[in-house]
């Protein structure tokens, strides 16, 4: 009996298995990233210290590279509100940003993150709720201060005057705009995603209002990090190719997104619904762009799923040379052609 349930539950792994196929090889260009809360944190990190792969990047309530400077304590009393045990210290400032803006030079020096003079180039679209409770608006403020030091204000877009909680704000689908709860998509009458894609890329061409024409492809992780869910990152991720996209054309002229999750939003949270919900897929319908979708996963250090902007797993979390950072920097060298599959 006990040979036969480890054969049936070896037929079963194989069959899901069947069902995730691999990356595949594209040449897309013009990189750009966007996040969530967690995720928000973790797009500003890979956008600083990959500044010479990406464009531009979108952020939704998240803060200042390396805000946390890697403790736990400090993540959620000064860059976020999300401490059980401890009050929250956030306020103006407090995210100590002339800090931050020296360890990221020294990064840079000792080049463990790209040169910070890659940024200067980048286009940024930024997003607060006056109602957030999670990560209160004057982390946000500090990111504007933090970019500011390296971009001028032309290329910065700050959107923070919408009565939103703490989710991704869409104009068509969620919960009511100061909802705190999952699935952290709030319709608040207000396309972000489209939105900040429109600021990084734009003009684009209006978005696809009816079926999508492209397709999901569901991923395996694993081939970019060893033992993902060990390092709090799930075993499969999703892209999105627009049918445009798709084909022969290996993606050649096609743009590539990026897009972080929040916490509580990976596959085992709440399945595929950021991924089909947060706004993304019909601007990228009709505009050749690839959306990547990379997948976090709970880990005993981590368990709501984070992206890991505190240390959870790797002590070089904001650098280069991080797990989670080195295995979306691999997704998108097979995605863009830098690497052979």
């Amino acid at each position: 009996m006990r040979i036969l349930w480890i054969l049936l539950l070896w037929l079963w792994a194989s069959a899901v298995q069947a069902q995730v196929a691999s990356l595949p090889a594209m040449r897309a260009g013009q990189v750009s990233v966007s996040g969530l809360s967690s995720g928000a944190f973790m797009a500003v990190q890979f956008e600083v210290a990959y500044s010479r792969t990406v464009i531009g990047a979108g952020v939704v309530a998240g803060g200042p590279y390396f805000c946390s400077q890697g403790s736990v304590f400090t993540a959620t009393t000064r860059c976020s509100c999300t401490s059980d045990l401890f009050t929250c210290r956030v306020r103006p400032g407090g995210t100590r940003v002339s800090e931050l803006i020296a360890i990221t030079d020294w990064f840079a020096a000792s080049q463990t993150i790209d040169p910070t003079s890659a940024m200067a180039s980048h286009r940024i679209w930024l997003f607060s709720g006056t109602a957030d409770s999670v990560v209160p608006q004057p982390v946000m403020n500090d990111l504007q201060t933090y970019y500011r030091h390296y971009i001028d204000a032309n290329r910065i877009a700050y959107k923070r005057n919408l009565n939103a909680e703490h989710a991704m704000p869409t104009d068509a689908y969620g919960n009511n705009c100061l909802t705190l709860g999952t699935p952290y998509i709030n319709d608040c009458n207000y396309d972000a995603a489209g939105e900040l894609l429109n600021w990084i890329y734009g003009p684009l061409s209006a978005r696809n209002s009816g079926t999508l024409n492209g397709r999901f492809l569901t991923f395996n992780q694993s081939e970019f990090i060893a033992l993902p869910t060990w390092h709090g990152m799930a075993d499969t991720g999703y892209l999105y190719i627009p049918s445009a996209c798709d084909g022969n054309s290996g993606g050649q002229g096609c743009k590539l997104h990026v897009v972080f999750h929040g916490c509580q939003q990976d596959p085992d949270s709440i399945g595929a619904t950021f991924v089909r919900h947060a706004g993304y897929n019909a601007w990228a319908d009709t505009n050749r762009i690839l959306i990547l979708y990379p997948q976090a996963s709970a880990t005993y250090t981590n368990p709501n799923a984070c992206w890991d902007w505190f240390a959870y797993d790797d002590t070089r979390y904001a650098q280069k040379t991080g797990r989670q950072m080195l295995a979306v920097k691999r997704m998108i060298n097979r995605l863009t052609g830098l690497t052979p599959p």
